[in-house]
């Protein structure tokens, strides 16, 4: 019976943590670039693109917070560069937005390469 009831408690604990866990778990989503710029990028125009992700949360709902002062970056990369959307959907429907778009304009000509992440629960 001891062999029975061990096993069970154990499913019912994890069970019962199941909803808390879920109930906690955000819905955003982190989209996390790292960045390569060219090397004929100039640090006006590296401040232009990084200024210009900032405004996006004013130019796309969508995306509710902006991060850009990289503290530690790896791999030849210059800069890391997160944005949060309010989920899946609203990450989707950023691409090729006027909002992308547009920062895309101070972005792509400058970036030699990049490194994309998409994080969520």
């Amino acid at each position: 019976m001891k062999r029975i009831l061990l096993p069970l408690a154990a499913l019912f604990f994890l069970a019962a943590q199941a909803p808390a866990q879920t109930a906690t778990a955000p819905a955003s989503v982190i989209h996390v670039v790292t960045v390569k710029w060219k090397p004929d990028a100039t640090a006006a125009q590296i401040q232009a693109a990084l200024d210009g992700v900032k405004k996006l949360p004013e130019q796309f709902p969508g995306v509710t917070r902006v991060w850009t002062k990289s503290i530690k970056v790896q791999g030849g990369k210059a800069n890391a560069i997160v944005m949060e959307f309010k989920d899946e959907a609203q990450l989707k429907a950023y691409a090729d937005s006027p909002a992308q778009k547009e920062w895309y304009k101070l972005y792509t000509p400058i970036r030699a390469e990049s490194t994309t992440f998409d994080i969520t629960n």
